[in-house]
């Protein structure tokens, strides 16, 4: 059985499911992206809704024809007869050079991202451990993600986890006072 075709459980005792995405999902998924990642001002609250839109239909057309090296997955709330999707998490190709698409292919980690009602409860770190499967089932050995420096709960969950610094990527948003962003690789243990 390939790894797309069935549910996981990476946890110990835990009521969050991780499964692929389906259709029904995206809007939902759009919704914690949108809270996760304030892409608007704070005092233009007005903007999000025309945000989760436009994130919808990216996450849309992603998945009705996603590239044969990619997966969304969902952590579900089990315990709430709703099941509720707590939080998402992308896993696809990147190229490290655009004129060389396919000499210089990694695996990327994207859009991690929780409802902050149950943030710190084991769901990324389910939902990390859960992209691994596809990783060894493509046949890379590698992950790759970016953090904002600053972000110290994601660094250390990531660092609980096993990723490594590569390195710290220079910006101009950092002569602006905004965080650098940090490459981490983490090396997926064949099973």
């Amino acid at each position: 059985m390939s790894v797309s075709s069935r549910e996981t459980d990476f946890s110990s005792p835990t009521r969050y499911r991780i499964r692929e995405v389906q259709p029904s999902d995206l809007y939902e998924i759009a919704g914690i992206l949108v809270d996760s990642f304030p892409l608007y001002p704070a005092f233009l609250p007005w903007l999000a809704p025309i945000i989760r839109v436009g994130i919808h239909e990216d996450l849309r057309s992603r998945t009705r024809f996603p590239a044969p090296n990619y997966v969304c997955l969902v952590a579900i709330d089990s315990s709430d007869r709703a099941e509720r999707i707590v939080g998402t998490v992308e896993t696809g190709l990147r190229t490290s050079n655009p004129w060389q698409p396919r000499n210089n292919q990694y695996v990327y980690l994207s859009n991690l991202a929780v409802r902050e009602d149950v943030r710190r409860q084991g769901v990324a770190q389910q939902l990390l451990l859960a992209c691994e499967p596809y990783v060894r089932e493509w046949n890379y050995r590698n992950i790759y993600l970016h953090v904002l420096e600053t972000n110290e709960p994601a660094k250390r969950l990531y660092f609980k986890l096993g990723y490594r610094l590569e390195e710290i990527q220079p910006s101009w948003d950092w002569f602006l006072g905004k965080p650098r962003r940090m490459f981490l690789r983490k090396e997926v243990v064949r099973e």
